[in-house]
């Protein structure tokens, strides 16, 4: 029978494994199973764990490449209005708007575009900054989480989740323990 959480009590369930390969696995069982809201939770980056959690590409190379490519545009563009119009100097016979004089200028402002837009666009679409997050009310995880805990957390958000059913499934995976994260 499938119970609903109630959301404003219950973030989750809470599962805390021995070592990372129990935890590759059971997020991999666990995303096979149905489940898309969840989150691990390691000490260190695991390999092959974005694929198990389902992660999927984000935006944020674009959103780096357009800053980029903006910023260098900006950049060219304002030297060749400053030396074009505003400050017409005739050196040499060269044109005013020489263009390999301009490539410093130019590649640094794209850089500096690009990586503002990076951390911009990061920030934004992973939702930061978050003051609080409903996984440190859970004892265990605040004292572990980042020295040698890993950690499973299903989230009651998740349409396959079921208060009883997803605590046995957790169990079931060699969980050293299921804790309930309060929201």
């Amino acid at each position: 029978m499938h119970t609903e959480p109630d959301n404003e009590v219950m973030h989750g369930w809470m599962a805390e494994f021995d070592d990372p390969e129990t935890l590759l696995d059971a997020t991999q069982k666990a995303f096979d199973e149905g489940y898309r809201k969840m989150d691990a939770y390691t000490p260190f980056p695991i390999h092959g764990l974005n694929d198990a959690l389902g992660f999927r590409w984000n935006m944020v190379p674009t959103f780096t490449l357009i800053g980029g490519l903006g910023g260098a545009a900006a950049g060219f563009g304002m030297q060749a209005f400053a030396m074009g119009q505003h400050y017409v100097y005739n050196i040499g016979g060269r044109p005013p708007v020489s263009w390999p004089m301009f490539i410093p200028i130019t590649f640094e402002c794209g850089i500096l575009c690009a990586a503002f837009s990076a951390l911009i666009s990061m920030m934004v679409l992973n939702g930061l900054p978050q003051p609080y997050h409903p996984v440190f009310n859970n004892e265990r995880f605040a004292e572990r989480a980042f020295r040698d805990g890993f950690f499973l957390c299903l989230e009651s958000k998740d349409p396959r989740f079921d208060e009883g059913e997803s605590k046995v499934f957790l169990e079931g995976l060699g969980a050293k323990s299921v804790t309930v994260v309060e929201a």
